[in-house]
């Protein structure tokens, strides 16, 4: 069972009622919290309201109030006040006096009835029946129900009071209606059906924005009561002259059930529109209502952002016919086709249909008795015994049915839920006991009734029924009574109701005038009756703040208004509850007369000015300046004594100038003046901060300058420079004049309007002039294109001039940008200002054209960028060729091959340079080849070796400072370039590479660059230079290892030029981080000094290549045998050669003798087999120097050429063979030799073909079925062994050749199995690897197979009859597929003549459809289904058909795969066939699982 929903608790007690009253009256709403001090807001048409003249909003306590001040029709408006999460609406009507008061209501119906205690004011109670039989009993007793006000009370046919239908706001807090949460189960409508669901209320409105609200309605659905059966209905209507296309209508039941989608059988929507009118009418019939139909309904309509909705309520009432019994059984099945109530809760199209089937009945069962006497938790039980399938409508039903009253062992007869009296009545309560002699006892409100002397209770006795007579009842008799029996008990409620009260002196009209006092008097029937008041239909009760007083004096009833006001003006009415008396009240003003009017003023500016007017009536009044009303403040007082009216303000200003008025209150007079306010004029410079009143703008910009000026009346201004005057022409210059200010307007300012600027301002009281100051600045002149002076790896210097014209304001500094030379993006290089002239940028790439300029900046701005400079490139040298070495000597050539750099840089590489010299003391003489130049000993001329230009000039180096009795150690540390070589001789000579100077700035470290130090090595030479540097940068270089450590000159070092010269007595240590001079003398002074001999090159170095060459392997050529030179190579590029890569050892020009050896390849050493035709291209490689001498020979023989092809090289010999040929098989041999040396090596070549057919294959003998053959090898085997045979055998009238026997080894053979009567010839191939023979040899005679005995005469017979019905030899099987992958579907058939096929799905004919392909070849038939999906699973059948008959064989295909309901119904599925499919997918799951 559901639970019962709890409504959340309302923030007020107290709510606002919607009012109704006249224009220019107070309207005035008041709510009640249930927490002080609680934050309540008040809204109009969902806006706030704040407080203000026209709104006054009042909080004390719990208690909060809205007035509405001087109602206008515009106050018209729905009101809301929230307070947390609860929001009341309430309405402000115009109450408009044409209109016809209300009908009085029928003092039948207004006559309220006695109110019960815990009751409020605005319900009533109604008697209920007694409950009957098959009535669920409520706990103790009837609970009575609560019905709406009185006046809303109906009277029905039987002449009971009856609750009309609710009002849409029932729902609302605050509303003092019921809801069905406090109604009893049997008071509530059934809610078994499909449109019971969702009962609620109006307050589903409120999810919509107030602010969206919008009339949209013309015409709103009225609520109706019809009875059951009955059909209704409702229209709404919408007005589109507005609309540009059809709003949205919904109607719903309740708060959330959408009506559209419960059309059908008892509900139709409509829609109409007239075009004349342009009205839409939307109309929803209701057919046949049924009891459950009642309740609350809402119609809601949509226009874009607009809204509007209105709620009414149907109530369905019962028939008065007797209720026919109900078989449980098939009132709560789903209903069917064909039914009655088919479209309700009809699920059944979702089901597999299935034919109806006759239920056998058996015996009547009441199911109702079962439920009733069954637990609750059998209930399902029952329902599914009994085939009950809404189990839902059956538990609603069976809660509506009490169960039978348990016999009660005391009361045969207990009393009644409630009775109700008559104030002054008498009633009698009687109960019927079961036992007489039982003890009872009578209680009222919980405490025990005893006998009185005033006879109020009487007990009275009559057999079994026991009495309590209540007499001359009244309210306090209104209560609860219970009667106890022993331990049982039974109880009633006892109504005591009021007579009406008569009003017997009506309310009289008054006229009255505004101030005075009037009264109002009625006179009632009794004394201390309730009597409301009440003003244009809203009540009036007496509080504190009441411009009212209401006044009770026995019979007579009063209402006094002191000092009354045009507001009070209206109908007063009185009600009691037997009638109602109106009264018309108007309240008019007095005439009135002006004695002294207001006067005209002029005052100067700071004179007090005073305004006086004096009327006939003692009145307030307001007063306006220029149609504005004035407020007091301290400098303006308004007084009011008697009939006089003053206004006074102090210090006048200029702005009091103006016409005032003044206007008395409540009447349509006005007393007006103008005063005029003088003042001299005078220009205000206070604003501008300088001395000399100067104004700077920049040039470009447009200036405009404001200057204030003041007085009264305004004041002529006038501009001028030097003397010409600046009019207001519209030119680039001009002036403009506004009243409390002048403005000098520059467009686009420009160097020229620099100057002194004059104005005056002059008016009828004076005259002022002032001289102002423009300076027009500017931003400065570009520079000159920069120069770019040095440019390196990835850095360049350039410089520029300032700019010639500063803008007027001092260079701050300048920004530097670059950019690629072929990009267009130009990148900033300092972010703060250069404030020198010079620059250096960094960290760009090497071997890209960048291009550089420059800005000024000075306190106006940046000045446009200076022309680019020229393109410029940094560039630098590659590092040196790595793995230098000797590849090859002869008596006149060396060959040298190296690696490329290590680091080449963006540059690239253009080639290499590749350079010798001879070892020193062995240079050959120019004029003779056998000529030596001596070996030098001394320390200078040792020293000049190391230190050779590019054009082999030497720049011999003097030095007087030398030491040559100072021995060095070879081993110590020297600058970067420096080389140290031991001492020749018993001599210390030391070496200094000064050919590049070393640069200021820090250069990365080449060891690290190049790889492997020299250090690590073990033998030294580094031979890389720094990166050039300008002249005058160059540092002092001190070489290592002279005496005195004088610094050599710079002339000396620019001529210099480093060549590190190696032995392996010579180490070498470079750090290009740089040594302290101190360490390495005392590394130079600790070393050893063992004079030995080195090898040394000579002064000449010689270029061997005059052009570059790209390889990394050059032959140098021309050299004299004997000869020892030493090698070096650089790496040449766009920014110049590298250091050199020397060879660390002297190379001597003698060609070595190397022994031939020849290498022959692994699969030549054996047998070498190609077939005929094929290409035979053998290489071997050798070695040996000098180059070997190669001699081919075949068998014994030299190779002839004609038929071989025969290629030599240095290091390998080629054979080659084009096409092959069986001549060309061998042994042949290779000889290598080198002068006495030789080598040899011996290759086997075959040449293979297809062998000859065998020799004279004979037949030897034949015996029975069986045939001997013999034969002999062929006589050409194809230069390869025989490896078999192949026997084939022929009859002898068809000679078609069959096989017997493949790959028979032997020369003889017996053939078996031939066929009796046959003669047969036979053939043989022979085979080697090659394959078959191209021919074979046939026998000359044939093999006659011959049969023993009696000859064999054939029968004969009768032609046989092929006809045959079809009959599949193979049936069809069912499988399983995969969506979207073909499936194919197979079965093979026989029959003569050939059948007809045809595939059925679902015995559907399978007919041109795309996705199905039908093949049949010999027999075969195969059905295609192109990329199933589950919608082409089912039962797949073939039929094969001819003129002897038919048959047919069937399988089931099932298709699984991802296909969804959407993807069926998108392939034009029917909606039929995809339920059915889908029906039968869970089917197979369940039967699966």
């Amino acid at each position: 069972m559901p639970e019962p929903t709890t409504k959340t608790a309302s923030a007020f007690t107290k709510v606002p009622k919607s009012i109704e009253v006249t224009v220019g009256s107070v309207a005035e709403f008041s709510a009640e919290t249930a927490k002080v001090g609680a934050d309540v807001k008040w809204q109009k048409d969902g806006e706030d309201i704040q407080s203000g003249e026209k709104y006054t909003i009042r909080a004390k306590d719990t208690q909060h109030t809205l007035t509405v001040n001087e109602v206008t029709p515009n106050d018209e408006a729905v009101y809301s006040v929230i307070c947390g999460t609860s929001k009341i609406h309430f309405d402000l009507k115009i109450f408009h006096p044409e209109l016809t008061a209300p009908s009085p209501i029928p003092k039948e119906l207004t006559a309220p009835s006695p109110i019960p205690k815990g009751k409020k004011k605005s319900e009533s109670v109604v008697i209920l029946p007694p409950p009957s039989s098959g009535e669920k009993e409520e706990d103790d007793s009837r609970k009575m129900m609560p019905t709406p006000p009185q006046e809303e009370m109906e009277v029905n046919e039987s002449g009971n009071i009856s609750s009309p239908s609710p009002h849409p706001e029932d729902g609302e807090e605050g509303s003092g209606l019921p809801t069905d949460d406090s109604l009893p189960d049997s008071a509530k409508g059934r809610k078994d059906s499909v449109w019971s669901v969702g009962e609620g209320s109006t307050d589903e409105i409120d999810k919509h924005d107030e602010s969206q609200r919008s009339t949209l309605f013309i015409e709103k659905p009225q609520s109706t009561v019809i009875n059951v059966g009955g059909d209704v209905i409702f229209t709404a209507k919408v007005e589109a002259k507005d609309l540009l296309r059809k709003p949205t209508v919904k109607w719903f039941k309740g708060k959330w059930m959408d009506l559209a989608s419960k059309a059908g059988k008892h509900l139709q929507l409509k829609e109409l529109y007239d075009r004349n009118a342009k009205i839409f009418t939307f109309e929803m019939h209701i057919i046949k209502a049924k009891e459950n139909y009642g309740g609350n309904y809402r119609c809601e309509v949509t226009y874009k952002d607009k809204f509007d909705s209105c709620t009414f309520d149907l109530e369905v009432l019962e028939s008065p016919a007797t209720p026919q019994p109900i078989d449980i059984r098939s009132a709560f099945k789903r209903s069917g086709e064909g039914q009655d109530d088919a479209g309700e809760l009809d699920f059944s199209g979702l089901l597999k249909h299935r034919e109806v089937k006759q239920e056998d009945t058996g015996p009547d069962i009441d199911v109702w008795e079962l439920l009733k006497a069954a637990q609750p938790s059998e209930y399902e039980k029952i329902a599914f015994q009994y085939g009950i399938t809404d189990l839902r409508g059956m538990l609603k039903r069976l809660k509506r049915i009490k169960r039978e009253e348990k016999k009660s062992a005391a009361f045969a007869k207990v009393l009644d839920p409630a009775y109700q009296v008559d104030k002054g009545g008498r009633i009698k309560l009687i109960v019927d006991l079961a036992d007489p002699t039982v003890d009872l006892k009578w209680y009222k409100n919980g405490q025990e009734i005893r006998p009185s002397t005033n006879r109020k209770f009487i007990f009275e006795h009559k057999g079994t029924q026991r009495m309590l007579v209540i007499n001359n009842c009244t309210l306090n008799d209104d209560a609860a009574y219970q009667v106890r029996a022993g331990d049982e008990k039974c109880q009633t409620e006892l109504f005591v109701r009021e007579l009406p009260v008569t009003i017997t002196k009506e309310l009289q009209d008054t006229s009255t005038y505004v101030g005075e006092r009037f009264e109002l008097e009625c006179e009632v029937s009794e004394e201390g009756a309730n009597v409301k008041w009440f003003k244009n239909g809203v009540e009036l009760e007496n509080g504190v703040r009441a411009r009212h007083r209401i006044k009770e004096d026995g019979l007579k009833h009063y209402l006094y208004i002191d000092d009354a006001t045009k507001a009070d003006s209206g109908t007063y009415s009185v009600m009691t509850t037997g009638g109602t008396s109106k009264a018309e009240i108007k309240v008019d003003l007095r005439p009135l007369r002006i004695i002294q009017p207001l006067t005209d003023m002029t005052v100067k500016l700071g004179d007090e000015i005073n305004l006086k007017c004096e009327i006939s009536e003692n009145i307030s009044g307001r007063w306006y300046k220029n149609a504005q009303i004035i407020q007091s403040s301290d400098r303006v007082k308004m007084y009011h004594k008697g009939r006089i009216h003053r206004l006074i303000i102090m210090n006048s200003l200029v702005d009091d100038e103006g016409d005032y008025t003044f206007v008395p209150e409540a009447y349509a007079i006005t007393l007006s003046a103008k005063v005029h306010v003088i003042d001299p004029p005078k220009i205000h410079l206070d604003f501008l901060k300088s001395v000399d009143y100067t104004v700077t703008v920049v040039s470009g910009n447009k200036l405009r300058l404001e200057i204030p000026v003041s007085g009264e009346p305004a004041p002529k201004v006038v501009w001028k420079r030097g003397d010409k005057v600046i009019t207001d022409s519209g030119g680039r210059i001009r002036a403009e004049s506004h009243p409390d200010h002048s403005s000098l307007i520059i467009d686009c300012a420009e160097r020229d309007d620099s100057g002194n600027y004059s104005i005056m301002v002059m008016n009828e009281a004076g005259l002022d002039s002032a001289v102002i100051k423009i300076k027009v600045v500017d931003v400065p002149d570009p520079p000159e294109a920069p120069l770019v002076t040095e440019v390196g790896e990835d850095w360049c210097i350039m410089n520029w001039e300032p700019p010639k014209y500063d803008g007027g304001s001092p260079i701050l500094g300048y920004f530097i940008e670059r950019k690629k030379k072929q990009s267009s993006r130009w990148m900033r290089l300092n972010f703060d200002l250069c404030r020198e002239h010079t620059f250096e940028p960094k960290k760009m790439i090497e071997g890209v054209a960048y291009e550089v300029r420059v800005f000024a900046v000075n306190a106006i701005g940046t000045s446009k960028p200076s022309m680019p400079s020229k393109a410029f490139i940094p560039l630098a040298v590659t590092s040196e060729p790595t793995l230098l070495a000797v590849d090859d000597v002869t008596d006149t050539t060396v060959t040298m091959k190296w690696r490329p750099p290590d680091h080449i840089g963006a540059a690239g590489l253009d080639g290499y340079v590749i350079e010798y010299c001879f070892e020193a003391g062995t240079v050959p003489d120019s004029d003779s080849d056998s000529a030596w130049t001596p070996i030098i000993t001394d320390a200078a001329q040792f020293r000049n070796l190391g230190a050779l230009t590019d054009s082999n000039e030497a720049a011999k180096l003097t030095d007087s400072n030398v030491d040559k009795s100072a021995e060095v150690d070879a081993s110590a540390a020297v600058q970067p370039g420096t080389v140290a070589a031991p001492p020749s001789s018993g001599k210390t000579t030391p070496t200094k590479d000064a050919s590049v100077a070393s640069e200021t700035k820090e250069v990365p470290d080449s060891s690290k660059a190049g790889g492997e130090s020299a250090a690590q090595k073990g033998k030294a030479l580094t031979g890389k230079q720094d990166k050039p540097v300008l002249p005058g940068k160059v540092e002092n270089i001190t070489p290592a290892g002279i005496a005195g450590g004088q610094p050599v000159s710079q002339t000396e070092q620019a001529k210099a030029t480093a060549e590190p010269t190696l032995s392996k007595d010579i180490q070498i240590t470079q750090d290009n981080r740089g040594v302290d001079a101190a360490s390495e003398q005392k590394e130079s002074k600790d070393a050893v000094t063992t004079p030995t001999e080195v090898a040394r090159p000579s002064e000449r170095w010689t270029v061997a290549n005059p052009d570059l060459t790209d390889k990394t392997r050059f032959t140098i050529p021309n050299l004299p045998t004997g000869a020892k030179i030493f090698v070096r190579v650089k790496a040449v590029n766009a920014a110049g050669a590298s250091s050199p890569r020397l060879h660390p050892q002297p190379i001597l020009v003698k060609e070595v003798v190397e022994p031939p050896k020849i290498r022959l390849p692994r699969h030549l050493k054996q047998t070498y087999i190609r077939r005929v035709g094929e290409t035979v291209n053998l290489v071997i490689p050798f070695q040996g120097k000098p180059r070997p001498k190669v001699i081919w020979k075949k068998d014994g023989v030299l190779v002839d050429v004609s038929q071989v092809s025969i290629r030599n090289s240095e290091c390998d010999t080629i054979i080659f063979i084009r096409k092959a040929a069986r001549g060309h098989s061998g042994k042949y041999e290779l000889t290598v030799q080198v002068d006495t040396l030789e080598d040899k090596a011996t290759i086997d070549i075959q040449i293979v073909d297809r062998p000859g057919p065998p020799q004279v294959v004979q037949i030897v003998q034949v015996w029975g079925e069986n045939a001997a053959l013999e034969w002999k090898p062929p006589k050409d085997n194809g230069n390869a062994a025989i490896t078999g045979y192949t026997i084939q055998k022929a009859d002898k009238k068809t000679m078609e050749w069959f096989t017997v026997i493949e790959h028979y080894q032997r020369t003889s053979i017996t053939i078996p199995d031939l066929i009796i009567g046959n003669e047969y010839y036979f053939r043989a191939f022979s085979e080697n690897m090659c394959g078959l023979s191209e021919n074979a040899t046939v026998t000359k005679n044939c093999a006659k197979i011959e049969k023993e005995g009696t000859p064999y005469k054939n029968p004969i017979y009768k032609e046989f009859d092929f006809s045959e019905a079809p009959q599949f030899t193979h049936p069809l099987i069912s499988t399983i597929a995969v969506a979207g992958y073909n499936a194919t579907l197979n079965c093979s058939v026989r029959g003569n003549p050939k059948p007809k096929i045809y595939w059925f799905k679902n015995r559907v004919l399978i007919t041109d459809d795309p996705r199905y392909r039908t093949f049949n070849s010999q027999g075969v038939c195969t059905l295609e289904i192109r990329k199933p999906s589950p919608y082409d699973g089912g039962i797949y059948s073939c039929k094969a058909e001819n003129d002897l008959g038919s048959t047919e064989v069937e399988c089931k295909l099932e298709v699984k795969g991802g296909i969804t309901y959407y993807e069926l119904l998108m392939q034009g599925v029917p909606e039929s066939a995809i339920q059915s499919y889908m029906r039968g997918i869970k089917v197979n799951e369940t039967e699966k699982k």
